[in-house]
């Protein structure tokens, strides 16, 4: 917040600066032009004090256009520098009886009740007062006839004095408007800042709420309400589990052991649990688990946490599970948070509702376009891959059939084992197809367990160098990798892919290097081939259902879903697959898994 302020002291002290410029040209006009009849050596004294006062005016003036902020005791030379030389012009022409240069250190006065407010503006009024008796002393002694006049002193000083009151008073008076102006300004900010909390806390529950409607899946909507809730109430963890009969099943988790500790799909019994009391429909809240009032409680606090705020989801008055949110911290939870968290416990409870009640039909459809969908992913590898191979089958098994005994061993041979290459072919393109239905129907399962994966890049590429003999296939490990937790099987058909897609565009004699290595906290595994490459527009489509690139020498045979099968296992285990390619020098596959990966 800026606060108000009496007066901007960078923009004072610049004009100042100019006024003194101004008096030095003023003085220099009065001396030269206007004043005549000077004494002996007093016009001389004029002229110095006027070249020693503009030197000091131009130093002021670059000081206040070079500096920021000018200290207290910087203004107080600058007053005594102004003070000073009001009181030698002072002296300077007290020769000239009636010369009204004494009264220029109303100037001053003003100047002091600016800067220190009331005190500097009287104490200065006060202190200028020797200087009109000493100014008319020196009048009534070097140049009579003219004695000492009282009345030359006290006016001026009165005059002085009550300046310095008055300008003083409306600085102080400004000074406290600009307090008080503070004060308001602190107390507005803190009643916008509590309302832009409500409607940013009002704003977060309708996002909460949208997130809730945003699908009829109930695990797409609790994570969708999750990432809302985060924004929203804090926490380290929570969880979302829902009453079915005795048995507490957990629906949602995120944060710490999200996937190790009750993890969603996880079930205990409902008797003796946290749940259980929150079915009475009122808010837990737990300031310090280390008590351990429930089974559950040990395992909470292993993973570092201390508090729990638990909220009934109320459907109505009839509770249907619960919102649990946990912090490190003990008694971590507020009142206003207790409240906020029973509102969206109830949001929670009519979104379940909701998905329940077209979960059955959600299904159906879902399995109906399921089936569309693979009824045309085959259809379109009808049209584009398995003309090729069927009739390469046909036509070799019907040559076979017409030419038995006309033909060579060798000939046979060759038209068996083109047999057994397009009909392996054919498999594969169908089990792609299926895999993809699969992953696009969210029934691509995984069995997550430990996985030595210098074992398994070993044994993939191990296998691919055994199904053929026109490409090397090498591996290379860099240290020690890892074991991480991640479904073996798909692991394997990831990597299989990638190195039979960099076998396929490899020529014949080319080289497929494949590396894994460890580092940085995370595992890289990287295939690279010495195929044509893939142009940058062309790099993301690949990783797209049934993307080709169009490289040097025409397409290969396939589907276009390997790179889209292996990114999906990637993500699955919590990690990227990316290339990297430049036409004619190859490309590189690079697999990147977090050393824990996990479903």
């Amino acid at each position: 917040m800026i606060e108000p302020r009496v007066f901007s002291r960078r923009d004072f002290e610049r004009w100042l600066s100019w006024l003194r410029l101004g008096a030095v040209a003023f003085a220099a006009v009065d001396i030269g032009v206007v004043v005549r009849g000077f004494p002996p050596g007093y016009l001389t004294a004029a002229w110095a004090l006027t070249a020693a006062f503009g030197a000091v005016a131009v130093v002021l003036f670059v000081l206040a256009r070079t500096r920021d902020e000018w200290s207290a005791a910087v203004g107080a030379a600058a007053l005594a520098v102004d003070t000073g030389t009001v009181a030698a012009y002072g002296f300077v022409f007290a020769w000239e009886y009636g010369n009204q240069v004494r009264w220029a250190m109303i100037l001053p006065v003003i100047e002091a009740a600016v800067r220190f407010g009331l005190a500097g503006g009287v104490l200065l009024a006060l202190a200028a007062i020797p200087y009109f008796v000493a100014d008319e002393w020196w009048r009534a002694h070097a140049f009579p006839p003219h004695g000492f006049l009282t009345m030359r002193v006290t006016f001026p000083a009165a005059v002085h004095l009550l300046t310095g009151l008055a300008v003083g008073w409306l600085v102080r008076r400004m000074r406290a408007e600009a307090a008080l102006g503070r004060v308001r300004a602190r107390e507005a900010e803190a009643l916008r800042d509590e309302l832009g909390r409500r409607v940013d806390v009002l704003e977060a529950v309708n996002r909460c709420a949208r997130a809730l409607a945003s699908s009829l899946e109930i695990e797409q909507a609790f994570g969708a309400f999750i990432r809302e809730l985060r924004g929203l109430v804090p926490f380290d963890r929570t969880a979302i589990v829902l009453v079915d009969g005795e048995t507490a099943t957990t629906m949602a988790t995120a944060g710490r052991g999200a996937g190790e500790v009750f993890p969603p799909g996880s079930a205990g019994p409902l008797v003796g649990s946290v749940l259980e009391r929150a079915l009475s429909g009122q808010i837990v809240v737990r300031r310090d688990l280390a008590e351990r009032a429930y089974p559950e409680d040990e395992q909470l606090v292993r993973l570092g946490l201390r508090s729990e705020l638990v909220a009934p989801l109320l459907l109505g008055a009839r509770p249907i599970g619960m919102l649990s949110l946990a912090r490190v911290p003990v008694d971590a939870f507020s009142e206003h948070e207790s409240e906020l968290v029973a509102l969206l416990g109830r949001l929670v409870a009519t979104a379940v509702q909701n998905i329940r009640a077209y979960e059955a039909e959600r299904r159906r459809v879902e399995e109906l376009r399921r089936l569309s969908a693979l009824r045309a992913d085959f259809v379109s590898l009808v049209s584009h891959e398995l003309r090729s191979p069927m009739a390469a089958v046909i036509g070799a098994a019907r040559t076979l059939q017409d030419r038995w005994r006309s033909l060579t061993p060798d000939q046979r041979e060759a038209f068996l084992a083109l047999i057994g290459d397009e009909t392996s072919r054919l498999a594969a393109l169908i089990g792609d197809v299926l895999d993809t239905s699969r992953l696009e129907a969210g029934t691509f399962s995984y069995r997550f367990d430990d996985v030595d994966l210098e074992r398994l890049v070993r044994d993939t590429v191990d296998a691919a160098g055994l199904a053929q003999q026109d490409v090397d296939v090498f591996v290379t490990v860099g240290g020690r990798l890892p074991t991480i937790r991640g479904d073996r099987q798909r692991l394997r058909q990831l990597l299989a892919n990638l190195i039979d897609n960099a076998v396929k565009y490899s020529p014949e004699g080319g080289e497929v290097a494949v590396e894994a290595t460890a580092d940085d906290g995370v595992v890289r595994i990287s295939v690279a081939d010495s195929g044509p490459g893939i142009p940058r527009d062309q790099q993301a489509r690949i990783f797209e259902k049934f993307g080709r690139a169009d490289v040097a020498g025409g397409s290969k045979p396939g589907t276009g879903l390997g790179l889209f099968i292996a990114r999906s296992i990637a993500e699955a285990h919590g990690g990227r697959l990316e290339v990297r390619s430049q036409p004619e020098r190859g490309a590189t596959f690079t697999l990147t898994l977090p050393p824990a990966a996990s479903g």
